[in-house]
């Protein structure tokens, strides 16, 4: 510094103690100023006293020498002293030079600078908060100052700028999120935790609404959640559980849809915590703002399915997944499938483009859960404002939603829960928005006829209830079926039967295209024939699947739609079968079914009594097809009735080869004979009879099943 300069009015004993390398002369030359700005303010000299305030600024605090800068910081807080309650006319030059000082490479330097802050505040008081953002960038710079004695003094003065704030309320929120939204992206854990004791306190003031706001933070504070700080983590779900008792309060101000996706992504983290949190979230918003939350739901599902297969170990987030997912469910309901144009307004909330949640943005939080949908469904952030309300349609946006259930329930490596719960979301949307859901019927058709391979019986019961739905919903009437994979299959398809009453939920609706003239009915529509095509088709190609699976699901289905029609359809399919082979297995499996199970009681006995047209009808159907099979076809005389005939069949018996296989099946049918289901047919005089007739024997009581073990032995040539 050149001595030989002028720095009136401070006098030069004053310019030598303040650049003194001891404290204590820098403080004896800070009490004059102090002195001297006092008489000038008792002048009303306001020429002078800005006059000293710069020079201090300029000439000490933001000089090269370390000790000068030390003594312009003590002569600036000796200003604001002296200026009382008048400081706050001069708080810019004042507060400037000294933040200057905070990025000071001297750590004693930097405390100097707190202290000094921390008087000028002080005198200050509320005359400071038109320059809040300064100092809160300042402070959050000097939170993470590795010096424990600068953090000391920062803290201080953060302390002393909170009470400011609290007593106040004059705060500029509006200003300050900006700076805070930028700040909270922070990775240092000090400076987290600054930020997070100040949006505690923030939050604290009832003339803050903080609130309003929460969206331009709240990805922000699910970080810091994840900071690996114990304390830091416990301030961070203070605050957010604070915000969220908030929100339940005060539902109706609360900006739901611009924080949908931010909810989604922290949802998806691999953090436990974070993820726990933001699915209560996620579980609070779905209940509260009800159907604003619809057009996220692609997203909503992205995060919510896989956590429904986890284990005991996430148990706490699987059954607030659980609640999620079942909440988001009964958003649902018929409106939705009406035409958008038509949808009644509702007021809500203007949001973000909910396709916003497809698309991750660099830098936010990843980690959705593994497997084939992660790069298709991860969810981004937008930068939000402050949105509006507006009259608008809430619009259920079912491409994404039946992109992520087909997704999904395609990854062979999700959970049985979450297979679950797709086909149970698939069924409902297939009640509730049945015209829109049958434009993506085509789609997942294959994936559902994939799924009767899965492993959990659970998972196939309910896969059979959307594929049955689909098969019977009025919705899916068409004129045209489409390609039935054959010229002649639709042959005898306007033969099928249909019960008085349908399934609870399917009745005629109407405008419904082509139903007056359709081959079936509103129970039985144009894709039922297919379905009992291509489930055909199944077996043949997996015969495993026919071999251990067949009955339980051919016996599902009897349940689910109408036997007869089942029967009939594949009676009428099996006869255009190449593979004579599978055919003949087929049939051997319906007939068992149709023997045996308990689902099929009433169509045993339309089938025992053939009195009726459609009984007869039904016979001849089944018999045709049941030709394949030798054996199922003398059963199924047996079952309705055609003793005479059953017996020339057994006759032709000895025209067939004599295979293992054959034989087999004789024997399966001697079991079948003595089984309960045939015990009050009046099977043994009949056969007896029908013998005698032809052969002229005298009538001798036999069991029916020793006859006919009698006529496979003379097959075999040994009687």
């Amino acid at each position: 510094m050149n001595p030989e300069k002028d720095f009136a009015p401070l006098t030069p004993n004053i310019v030598r103690a303040l650049n003194d390398k001891l404290y204590e002369k820098r403080k004896v030359a800070a009490l004059e100023i102090e002195k001297l700005v006092r008489e000038f303010v008792a002048q009303n000299n306001t020429v002078q006293i800005k006059h000293v305030i710069q020079t201090l600024s300029q000439e000490f605090a933001l000089s090269q020498h370390p000790h000068s800068r030390k003594g312009g910081l003590i002569g600036l807080a000796a200003c604001s002293i002296a200026l009382g309650k008048d400081s706050g006319l001069y708080l810019k030059e004042l507060i400037e030079p000294v933040l200057t000082c905070f990025n000071d490479a001297d750590s004693r330097l930097r405390y100097y600078a707190c202290e000094a802050l921390y008087n000028i505040v002080k005198v200050a008081r509320g005359a400071v908060l038109p320059h809040f953002n300064v100092l809160f960038d300042g402070l959050s710079k000097l939170a993470a100052d590795p010096d424990p004695n600068v953090k000391s003094g920062s803290e201080l003065l953060d302390r002393l700028l909170k009470d400011i704030v609290t007593e106040s309320n004059r705060f500029d929120l509006v200003g300050f999120i900006p700076l805070l939204r930028e700040r909270i992206y922070s990775n240092n854990q000090y400076a987290r935790q600054f930020i997070i004791s100040w949006i505690l306190v923030l939050e604290s003031v009832p003339d803050i609404n903080l609130l309003d706001y929460l969206p331009e933070i709240l990805d922000g504070l699910f970080q810091i959640l994840g900071d690996n700080g114990k304390e830091i983590r416990k301030m961070c779900e203070v605050v957010l559980g604070e915000f969220l008792k908030e929100i339940k309060k005060n539902p109706s101000s609360v900006k739901f849809a611009e924080m949908a996706n931010i909810l989604v992504i922290h949802c998806q983290t691999t953090d436990d915590l974070i993820q726990l949190t933001a699915m209560c979230w996620m579980r609070e918003f779905i209940q509260l703002a009800g159907r604003v939350m619809l057009p996220y739901s692609s997203g909503i599902l992205t995060a919510v399915l896989p956590c429904l297969a986890y284990d005991d170990r996430k148990k706490s987030i699987k059954e607030v997944a659980n609640v999620c997912n079942q909440s988001l469910m009964k958003l649902v309901t018929p409106e939705d499938d009406e035409p958008d144009e038509l949808k009644p307004v509702v007021l809500r909330q203007a949001e973000p483009n909910p396709d916003d949640s497809l698309v991750k943005q660099e830098g936010t939080v990843s980690g959705g859960p593994s497997g084939s949908c992660d790069s298709s469904f991860s969810s981004g952030i937008s930068v939000f404002t402050p949105a509006s309300t507006e009259r608008a349609p809430v619009t259920l946006h079912l491409d994404g939603i039946v992109q992520v259930l087909n997704c999904h329930l395609s990854d062979t490596a999700i959970g049985m829960m979450t297979r679950i719960a797709i086909l149970k979301w698939l069924y409902h949307l297939y009640i509730k928005t049945p015209r829109k859901m049958f434009r993506h019927t085509d789609s997942l058709f294959p994936i559902l006829l994939q799924t009767l391979s899965d492993e959990s019986d659970e998972v196939i019961l309910k896969d059979l209830e959307v594929l049955a739905e689909i098969a019977s919903s009025p919705a899916g009437q068409t004129d045209d079926p489409g390609p039935l994979d054959g010229p002649d299959l639709q042959v005898r398809h306007s033969e099928l039967q249909v019960p008085p009453t349908g399934r609870a939920g399917l009745m005629n609706t109407p405008g419904t295209k082509g139903l007056e003239c359709s081959p079936s009915t509103p129970t039985m529509n144009s894709y039922f024939y297919k379905f009992m095509i291509n489930l055909l088709k199944r077996f043949s190609s997996e015969r495993k699947l026919l071999e251990v699976r067949g009955a339980f699901i051919i016996r599902q289905l009897c349940l689910l739609l109408n036997a007869e029609n089942i029967f009939h359809s594949m009676a009428d399919i099996l006869l255009q079968e190449e593979d004579l082979k599978f055919a003949s297995t087929m049939v051997h499996t319906l007939n068992t079914i149709l023997l045996t199970s308990t689902e099929l009681f009433q169509l045993r006995n339309q089938l025992k009594d053939l009195r009726t047209l459609e009984s007869q009808n039904l016979f001849c159907c089944l018999y045709r097809s049941w030709c394949h099979n030798p054996v199922t076809t003398v059963s199924l005389c047996f079952l309705t009735q055609n003793y005479r005939h059953a017996y020339d069949l057994i006759q032709k018996f000895g025209d067939l080869e004599v295979t293992v296989d054959f034989l087999t099946e004789v024997d399966k049918l001697v079991q079948l004979i003595e089984c309960p289901i045939f015990t009050s047919h009046p099977i043994y005089s009949s056969l007896v009879l029908a013998r005698a007739e032809q052969t002229g024997e005298s009538v001798t009581l036999r069991a029916p099943s020793s006859l006919i073990t009698r006529e496979a032995a003379s097959l075999r040539g040994e009687d």
